[in-house]
């Protein structure tokens, strides 16, 4: 019999104890994620429908947009949803998602911003 144990979840820290903390930092969350969505979405709508805004200078804006609703939608609702529920728990499966999209957005709007 062999002794092994694999991973399947890991734990995250809870950003407070008490449920109103809790309730409090979903609404925050909330409401950034919201806020972002919202004005990055406006960008896209605009850019996206208005034909007087198809130059480069707008495609960029476009671009970053796209890239920073990526960015907020790869972290933000598992910790809304923790926040909510009152769970700390992310599959593994999850995490190395969550991990790699948030490299791979941050690395792309850094390369954006510095012209790599």
């Amino acid at each position: 019999m062999s002794n092994s144990s694999s991973i399947i979840q890991f734990l995250l820290v809870a950003f407070a104890d008490t449920q109103e903390l809790q309730l409090l930092h979903f609404v925050l969350f909330l409401g950034i994620y919201l806020a972002a969505l919202l004005g990055n979405g406006l960008i896209i709508t605009a850019v996206a429908c208005d034909h007087h805004l198809h130059a480069p200078m707008y495609f960029f804006f476009l671009n970053l947009s796209l890239l920073g609703l990526g960015s907020t939608s790869t972290t933000l609702p598992k910790a809304i949803a923790n926040a909510l529920w009152n769970t700390r728990a992310i599959s593994y499966a999850g995490c190395a998602a969550q991990v790699f999209l948030f490299v791979f957005f941050i690395v792309a709007e850094f390369s954006h911003h510095h012209g790599l």
